[in-house]
């Protein structure tokens, strides 16, 4: 099934302060699942809107935005490196 991805991050990474990049552990976040956080968390949409937006189920975005939300806590309170893959306007 083909998704919609329309979000772009303004960076591709995001890092603990004052560590060399090669240091950290990396963590990437798909795009679907920026896409999924980007819908959801700052726009505000509903799950089922924002589902038939990327083109899933409701069921798949919950899926994607859980395992989005991991990785970012997993980066915040570990200090590893998040680095995103830039998409636009990209067809999975």
């Amino acid at each position: 099934m083909q998704r919609t991805i329309c979000g772009v991050p303004a960076n591709s990474c995001f890092k603990p302060n004052g560590i060399p990049m090669k240091q950290p552990e990396q963590i990437t976040l798909d795009s679907d699942e920026f896409e999924a956080l980007r819908l959801v968390d700052l726009l505000k949409m509903q799950q089922q809107h924002a589902a038939i937006q990327i083109g899933v189920s409701r069921q798949t975005l919950a899926n994607v935005l859980k395992s989005a939300r991991f990785k970012l806590m997993d980066c915040l309170t570990h200090g590893k490196a998040l680095l995103m893959k830039n998409a636009p306007e990209e067809k999975l």
